[in-house]
């Protein structure tokens, strides 16, 4: 294997799903394929945004030969994750899948007293599309993915987790800090799985935990009375996660420089987690 950057960070060539593509962590990472040379699908309900996204990460990655298909799917059941993976199937027309980007999440949280008519719904809405989602479509995309691996260049499952699985938020997202905890648990579990399941196909996981980056989840925090200046202040380096770092990440662990890695959770945080408790602001 070369050890040129272009080569050694490449992806090129590559076919790659990124569920909740249309907007936050999602479109970032499905940007820096699309840049990078990579044929894209993007996937969620909203198809406005989809579409949108589509056309323009298509646009932007033209030069490179990138391109960005958009395809509705609602992953908030099992049945909508493997009609999601026989969709895909169909489009690939025989082909395989390099990437599967398990990005697509929601969140929740009321105060642990509240006892409001929507816990349960909260509860379930979470874990349904949270930790549910990613299993049933690694599971059902498992043909697709292995049509492709080798154990020179696996086929790779990038779980996005979150550092609010690494450790507690001071708010009232149980629901969503639980499901990340175990989108870790999950990430290592398949990974050992994957490994072994086809020794000539293997198929590494791995999952990014990115702290505060802003989207539409994070400008829930208003909710909890914290903006997107108090949160970037408690952050050692200082600022918000940008797209370069989601993209970056992910084209680390989908390209050869990342063949050999697998079952780690890669925190992309801006030393949050590395930050001694006593120095942080209050409430942080």
């Amino acid at each position: 294997m070369s050890l040129l950057v272009n080569q050694l960070f490449g992806v090129a060539g590559k076919t790659v799903l990124v569920t909740g593509g249309g907007r936050g962590i999602g479109r970032m990472i499905a940007e820096g394929f699309v840049a990078n040379g990579a044929t894209v699908f993007i996937s969620s309900r909203d198809t406005v945004a989809l579409d949108g996204a589509a056309s323009e990460l298509t646009a932007a990655g033209a030069a490179s030969g990138g391109r960005c298909i958009s395809i509705a799917a609602n992953l908030g059941s099992r049945g909508g994750c493997e009609e999601l993976a026989a969709a895909m199937a169909e489009l690939l027309k025989g082909g395989g899948l390099h990437c599967l980007v398990n990005n697509s999440g929601t969140s929740w949280g009321e105060p642990l007293e509240r006892k409001s008519g929507r816990l349960n719904w909260g509860w379930d809405r979470v874990l349904d599309l949270n930790l549910k989602a990613p299993f049933y479509l690694t599971r059902a995309l498992l043909p697709s993915l292995e049509a492709t691996a080798s154990s020179a260049d696996p086929a790779r499952v990038i779980n996005i987790g979150s550092v609010a699985g690494l450790t507690a938020q001071d708010f009232p997202t149980h629901a969503y800090d639980s499901s990340k905890a175990a989108v870790h648990a999950l990430t290592k579990k398949l990974a050992h799985e994957l490994a072994r399941r086809t020794p000539d196909k293997p198929v590494t996981v791995n999952a990014i935990a990115p702290g505060y980056v802003p989207s539409k989840m994070t400008q829930g925090l208003a909710a909890w009375g914290v903006d997107q200046e108090q949160a970037a202040a408690a952050i050692p380096l200082g600022r918000m996660g940008a797209a370069s770092d989601m993209a970056g990440a992910a084209l680390f662990l989908a390209s050869p420089a990342g063949a050999w890695v697998t079952g780690a959770v890669l925190p992309v945080d801006g030393g949050s987690l590395a930050a001694p408790l006593a120095m942080m602001p209050d409430g942080e």
